[in-house]
């Protein structure tokens, strides 16, 4: 959903919430707390359902970005046709379906179409979509899709590893899992010289696709 409509959708239901005497996001919390055996009036807990709000509201705060307002003014011609990459980008999202971080790098490629974007627009573009309840997958796709339509490039490459604390404190338990996810577009799907080539210089194996 773009941000302007998930803006609107949550200040509607924040409107309804406060006109009907309907429990904040911090009074569920609250609710949160007692439920699992916890006294939210004790001194140490007094404020987190405030602190909570906040940590939320920042964690997903990508709902509120919208790429075309990120990459106004940012895309530049230029008769630049090799490959461009931005790697190591450090990423933190939420787990759609435990409400838990993952977190890790995000290594992207392009090659240009006859124009170039600002560098530190592709790391924007990770925040915006990895600042919202997620599954890894699908943020891998979102972020190549998204950079392919904009930049009208022949190629976008992402690649994405990440540690999950779903997997980590509970379920399977296992603290040195690393999930990888990519996603070839254009010449790094249909090249294998192009795409060996960037996985290379990310430092990276083969990943097929």
């Amino acid at each position: 959903m773009p941000a302007k409509k998930v803006s609107r959708a949550r200040a509607a239901v924040e409107g309804k919430g406060r006109a009907s005497g309907k429990p904040g996001l911090r009074d569920l919390v609250a609710q949160m707390l007692v439920m699992l055996g916890e006294d939210p009036k004790r001194n140490g807990l007094l404020n987190t359902p405030g602190r909570v709000e906040k940590a939320l509201r920042f964690m997903t705060h990508g709902y509120q970005q919208d790429a075309d307002h990120l990459l106004n003014g940012a895309l530049f011609p230029m008769e630049y046709d090799e490959m461009v990459i931005v790697k190591d980008i450090d990423f933190f999202s939420m787990c759609e379906h435990h409400l838990l971080p993952f977190f890790g790098k995000c290594h992207v490629g392009y090659i240009p179409n006859k124009k170039v974007v600002g560098l530190s627009k592709i790391p924007r573009i990770v925040d915006a979509f990895s600042r919202r309840l997620q599954v890894q997958e699908h943020l891998t796709v979102q972020i190549a899709e998204i950079l392919m339509k904009k930049l009208g490039a022949h190629g976008v490459g992402v690649v994405m590893e990440a540690q999950h604390l779903c997997m980590m404190m509970r379920g399977v338990e296992k603290q040195n899992t690393i999930a990888v996810t990519s996603h070839m577009l254009g010449d790094f799907r249909t090249q294998q010289q192009t795409r060996e080539e960037f996985l290379k210089l990310i430092g990276r194996g083969r990943i097929r696709e």
